[in-house]
């Protein structure tokens, strides 16, 4: 491709609108256009990074025995009313009414169409395992879409589905797709960890996110030292992010200390965990903390250790409620009428559940339930009960690896694949069976796995990029090679651009030929900015020497070499492209 034949509109200043590193430079190196908030139209740079992911990821799924389809992005109001996610998905389901008065949706994931599909169309076990996928537009409505590409409400996504017989099968295709994703994610040319994860409004009994290590990333992970710095030869592996992080599980001590009696204490003013621990002479670990949340609108109250901070999603499927939120002081005191600050679970008449750390615990201190007091030597089940306990709280740097006991450390991830194992949950719901090999119906088992194309390319950025602009990972790169004529007026230097430039485009290099009539200041500073992997500038040098200028973006190593050299040895940089 000519350069100057091309829709490239580089801009010169930072976007006020761009919050983050990606969303700054895929507008300033001419990717994307903003059309309204959070959807983007994508030029022809940012179209051909897309295609480059695409291609991976139809690679790999089709080598791990997928079969690409593709589905309706509108869905009828009656399959999700069917699955129950109607309601339950919230207000980021884009829902509207045709002329006719039915009520569908603008697709953001497709477990209820292709359940559909399957449950029409499969009917014996013959026909099992299967495995199908799609590369689609989706819609999401999110509340603030943010970050450029990160957060938008419309945006590309392969999203694949796989139906089993039983639980041992799904496991098998489980595992082909986590390491499909591994080998997508490694030719991506991107530093990932998979992590484990919260199943979310996809349902589901287990999952695993992968996550591009980044600093700008949204989300935090807690990962076991031991499996970056094996020991012995033997490495751990254990990784999460926040919502399904854990620390290891409390222990019981072999004999407990005496029970001592409950005693009011008056504690005036002191409302904060600080202001009491302080004034008592105690530690935050001595204390338990009464917080009220609003599980679906109704208060419960929840029991942490005086240190510890309640984590939403664990507190969310704990209750199994759709969405939980801390009360206000008003709310606590509508709920149990005492003022926020000194309430215990003593007496109470709402729903109280715990975190496991509260049942090693004796002797603890928790709220009066009346302004200025508090209570020392509390003891479950002797002073109070509650209904649930679990693991509800976030994890911290003072918590070791529930899987081997060492030290976790804590990094910023951005998710761009999401792999489930949803069991028979949309089956069920939707009737969707298949006779097994003794002619009696069973639910299909199934797994759903999905990438977000277009965030891939922005956390590739996240992750690759210095102060001139993006440096792509070769496969990603809209072009490998970027040739810069730096006088196009010069009939022997355009000559030996024009050639090299035809050379490569015939040996199958992606190429762009900066043959605009611009400053050569220009044409570096546009190169830079738009992350070609490769650069060859042909100028002056050409004149004197018959030599060209070649220089890696991602290390800034310079080097001359006459036009042969120069073509030999980027075909074979380039060769890496058809690795897979």
């Amino acid at each position: 491709m000519r350069y100057s034949q091309m829709l490239l509109p580089t801009l010169k200043e930072n976007p006020s609108e761009a919050e983050v590193v990606s969303h700054r430079l895929l507008l300033r190196a001419g990717y994307i256009r903003k059309l309204t908030s959070g959807v983007y139209s994508y030029l022809p740079l940012g179209l051909a990074t897309l295609r480059r992911v695409e291609r991976i990821v139809r690679e790999e799924m089709n080598r791990a025995g997928a079969q690409e389809v593709l589905l309706p992005v509108v869905q009828p109001a009656d399959l999700w009313i069917e699955s129950g996610r109607w309601v339950k998905y919230g207000p980021e389901l884009l829902r509207f009414t045709d002329r006719h008065n039915r009520e569908s949706c603008l697709g953001p994931t497709h477990e209820e169409v292709i359940t559909d599909l399957v449950r029409m169309n499969v009917h014996s076990y013959r026909d099992l395992p299967l495995n199908l996928y799609q590369i689609q537009t989706k819609f999401r409505d999110e509340i603030r879409p943010r970050f450029g590409l990160m957060r938008g409400r419309e945006f590309i996504m392969k999203d694949g589905y796989s139906f089993d017989e039983q639980e041992e099968g799904a496991n098998l295709t489980y595992q082909k797709m986590y390491d499909a994703y591994h080998r997508i994610f490694s030719r991506c040319g991107l530093a990932f960890r998979a992590v484990e994860a919260d199943t979310g409004t996809i349902g589901g009994s287990f999952s695993h996110e992968f996550m591009v290590l980044a600093d700008t990333g949204e989300d935090t992970l807690a990962i076991c030292r031991s499996g970056q710095a094996p020991t012995d030869g033997q490495t751990c592996g254990y990784a999460a992010n926040m919502e399904k992080a854990a620390g290891r599980p409390p222990q019981m001590l072999a004999s407990r200390p005496e029970l001592l009696p409950l005693t009011k204490v008056e504690t005036p003013g002191k409302r904060k965990v600080a202001a009491v621990t302080e004034f008592l002479g105690i530690s935050a670990q001595e204390l338990v903390k009464t917080m009220i949340f609003l599980a679906d609108g109704k208060p419960v109250a929840v029991l942490l250790r005086g240190d510890h901070e309640a984590q939403d999603v664990k507190l969310k499927n704990l209750l199994g409620a759709v969405d939980v939120v801390l009360a206000d002081d008003q709310q606590i005191f509508d709920a149990t009428g005492v003022p926020s600050g000194y309430l215990g679970p003593v007496g109470l008449k709402i729903p109280v559940v715990a975190d496991r750390e509260i049942e090693v615990m004796t002797n603890f201190v928790i709220g009066g339930g009346e302004k200025n007091y508090h209570c020392r030597n509390a003891n479950l089940e002797r002073d109070f009960s509650v209904g649930k306990i679990g693991d509800i709280r976030q994890v911290t740097a003072e918590d070791h690896c529930p899987s081997c006991g060492g030290e976790l450390e804590f990094t910023k991830g951005i998710e761009v694949g999401h792999i489930f194992k949803l069991g028979t949950s949309y089956s069920e719901a939707l009737k969707a069976t298949y006779l097994d090999s003794s002619g009696k119906e069973q639910f299909f088992v199934m797994g759903c796995y999905g990438i977000g194309v277009s965030r891939v390319v922005a956390a590739a950025i996240e992750q690759n990029h210095d102060q001139d602009g993006i440096i792509f990972p070769l496969p990603l790169a809209p072009f490998q090679v970027v040739i810069l004529n730096l006088s196009p007026d010069d009939q022997g230097i355009t000559g030996a651009a024009e050639e090299l430039y035809s050379t490569l485009k015939n040996r199958g290099v992606d190429v762009l030929l900066d043959d605009r009539d611009e400053r050569p200041g220009v044409k570096f500073k546009d190169a830079d900015l738009i992350g070609i992997p490769f650069r060859v500038t042909v100028g002056k040098g050409f004149l004197r020497d018959a030599t060209v200028e070649i220089r890696e973006r991602r290390s800034g190593v310079v080097q001359t070499l006459h036009p042969e050299e120069a073509l030999s040895w980027l075909l074979a940089q380039c060769e890496m492209m058809s690795v897979s």
